[in-house]
């Protein structure tokens, strides 16, 4: 994203998108949290959260939806946490299912130290 585009921004569209809100209480999302659409946009939606439900139709960042939307990464943030508390979007940290999966059992580590020592 261009910093101009930004600096040059309404502020007054900006505080539309978001209802006023500078940040998100309950979740934290980083640049690099994986969104996910659950389900498609339906009718009444405000016009970025139909922009967001279709680009993460394929798993997109939070920081790639900041590029594609040309906002900020702060009202996106607020923009996706909105979609998730109504369940229309999953999220997830890549690195979450990559440290499930690779936690090794203590007793093998054990044997690995032993083996180490061993040696």
């Amino acid at each position: 994203m261009i910093r101009r585009a930004v600096e040059e921004e309404d502020p007054d569209r900006l505080y539309t998108l978001t209802g006023g809100r500078s940040r998100t209480e309950d979740l934290e999302l980083d640049l690099v949290t994986i969104i996910v659409a659950e389900s498609a946009p339906s009718a009444g939606m405000q016009s970025e959260h139909v922009r967001i439900l279709r680009i993460t139709l394929h798993p997109t960042s939070v920081v790639e939806l900041s590029s594609e939307l040309s906002l900020p990464v702060s009202v996106v943030k607020i923009l996706v946490t909105d979609l998730l508390d109504s369940g229309k979007v999953s999220a997830r940290h890549p690195s979450s299912a990559l440290q499930r999966a690779s936690i090794p059992d203590s007793e093998f580590l054990k044997k690995v130290l032993v083996g180490l020592r061993n040696l």
